[in-house]
């Protein structure tokens, strides 16, 4: 037993220029099973669930990964990070897999994932009205699990209940009920981490920076965050939600513009977001159907007094009270996840999205409202594009209570709302994306005059690579990362920086996009 010992602290030890099976090699030492090699079907199954965006698994420029591991436990994941530097890998980590740019399952050096879809637990203390939740659990888990216990206890999060909840709390988390109560990040209270020397480290042992750069500054920089604890917080017996539908004319175009001058001021217990989608694009003729207009909407209380609301604040939109249903918060999280009435809990249980498909993704944020006539030109946009959206999501209540600084997230004071885009495409074939990804550049630029300035900002979560990307194909210098890094995080940035440069020196942990530190 002694000598079996030896011989594994000396392999995770002494210099070696291994190749790919010394990995699996090193990690059968320790008698970990859990790497799936390629070629095996349960790798082949792993990486068609790891990914969300399917364009990624057609891409010939970037490469997949030697091994897929699934540990079982945070030993199995110090061992993995330990294989992994001594024989030249890098190493990415999964959660949930909806990552914009597939930046958690491609990679242009060789590299193994760490795909965390064995730690899912779940626990809530309804003592003291928290939850631990381990990084691999999705959100639609956590949702389905806190009215098991609760009736009265939700969480602020996002609405796609397949996201990993290691990615959408290590990000930000911005969600239905953010305005009451803001991102998932401002109520993270605690987690757990491996650093690239394989220690496991708390809220008190990885010290404030750190814990402070997980929370909205993307954990993939710092460490395999294992698991999460979190502040539950309170809601009504009874939620209303409504949907109302417009098309994009001249009526629409005066409701989202008075939408904008109100819907930061609501009471932070109303939610109004904006869609504007065309889901069919011109036929053969070049006809197609009028751009969709909706108003989405959730309000912490009961419809009578919802409806009160919007005759003071919005009469435009015409709301009645038959347009309002009241249900349980939990489900409002199906309806706004989209699933039919009456649908079952258990749906959140579902590990994959609802609908599949190539998409590329860009964000933005808002100070000023936009000027009427802009939303004409983005309704002729458009009018001639297949599966677009764009997502209006409104911040003020308890966003703008929020220093920018609390959180790495600084979107806060100031900020009206904020502009997910969306473009989606069927075809698997790579040629088939240029035309999408083309209108995609166009409708960005078009939308520069009217959105944030020095620095134009976006949404770390609505990861883009077109925001500053090493063109020599390395990974991030910190003249580089700049570029993006005042993009996601503004005056923030610097102080990520200094948390990277205290826990990962060597920038083990690593990506396109990743924090840098100081010495890159």
């Amino acid at each position: 037993m002694v000598s079996i010992v030896l011989l594994v602290l000396f392999l995770l030890t002494t210099p070696c220029h291994g190749n790919f099976q010394d990995f699996a090699t090193c990690m059968t030492l320790h008698s970990i099973s859990s790497v799936h090699s390629q070629g095996s079907l349960s790798y082949i199954y792993l990486l068609q669930a790891a990914e969300q965006n399917p364009r990624w698994l057609n891409s010939t420029s970037l490469l997949k990964p030697s091994y897929i591991v699934t540990p079982k436990t945070q030993n199995e994941i110090q061992l993995a990070i330990r294989c992994s530097k001594k024989h030249g890998l890098q190493v990415r980590i999964k959660s949930g897999g909806h990552d914009y740019e597939g930046l958690s399952f491609l990679c242009k050096t060789p590299f193994v994932i760490l795909d965390l879809v064995n730690f899912r637990s779940i626990s809530i203390n309804l003592e003291n009205e928290t939850a631990w939740i381990q990084a691999g659990a999705t959100i639609g888990e956590f949702y389905y699990n806190i009215p098991k216990k609760s009736d009265i206890l939700g969480f602020p999060s996002g609405l796609c209940p397949s996201v990993g909840v290691g990615g959408l709390f290590s990000g930000g988390g911005i969600g239905t009920m953010m305005r009451k109560y803001g991102l998932s990040a401002d109520n993270i209270i605690d987690a757990n981490l491996v650093d690239a020397n394989g220690r496991i480290l708390n809220r008190e042992t990885m010290g404030d920076d750190v814990f402070w750069a997980i929370r909205g500054g993307g954990g993939a920089s710092f460490g395999v965050i294992t698991a999460w604890k979190v502040k539950l917080v309170h809601v009504p017996p009874l939620v209303t939600v409504f949907t109302i539908h417009k098309s994009l004319n001249q009526e629409g175009f005066k409701l989202v513009h008075k939408w904008q001058h109100l819907a930061s001021k609501l009471p932070e217990n109303l939610f109004i977001r904006v869609i504007i989608q065309q889901i069919d694009g011109p036929d053969s003729h070049g006809n197609a159907k009028p751009v969709e207009l909706l108003f989405n909407s959730l309000f912490l209380g009961l419809k009578t007094d919802l409806v009160s609301i919007m005759n003071k604040s919005f009469p435009e939109l015409g709301l009645k009270m038959e347009d309002c249903a009241e249900m349980s918060w939990i489900k409002s999280v199906l309806y706004f996840t989209g699933y039919e009435k009456g649908e079952p809990l258990e749906v959140l249980l579902d590990r994959k999205t609802q609908y599949k498909s190539n998409f590329k993704g860009k964000s933005d944020f808002v100070v000023e409202p936009i000027p009427e006539g802009v939303f004409q030109g983005i309704s002729e946009r458009f009018f001639h594009q297949k599966l677009a959206f764009m997502i209006l999501d409104p911040l003020g209540g308890k966003m703008d209570e929020i220093s920018e600084s609390e959180i790495p997230f600084p979107h806060r004071k100031g900020n009206l709302y904020n502009i997910q885009y969306i473009v989606k495409w069927d075809s698997n074939d790579m040629l088939a994306s240029q035309q999408p990804l083309y209108w995609m550049q166009r409708l960005y630029k078009y939308m520069e005059p009217y959105v944030s300035k020095s620095p134009r900002t976006a949404y770390i979560n609505y990861r883009d690579l077109d925001l500053g990307i090493n063109q020599q194909g390395n990974y991030s210098s910190y003249r580089q990362a700049l570029t993006w890094g005042t993009k996601y995080f503004k005056g923030n940035f610097p102080r990520l920086v200094r948390a990277k440069h205290q826990i990962d020196p060597s920038d083990f942990f690593t990506n396109e996009q990743s924090i840098p530190p100081l010495s890159c």
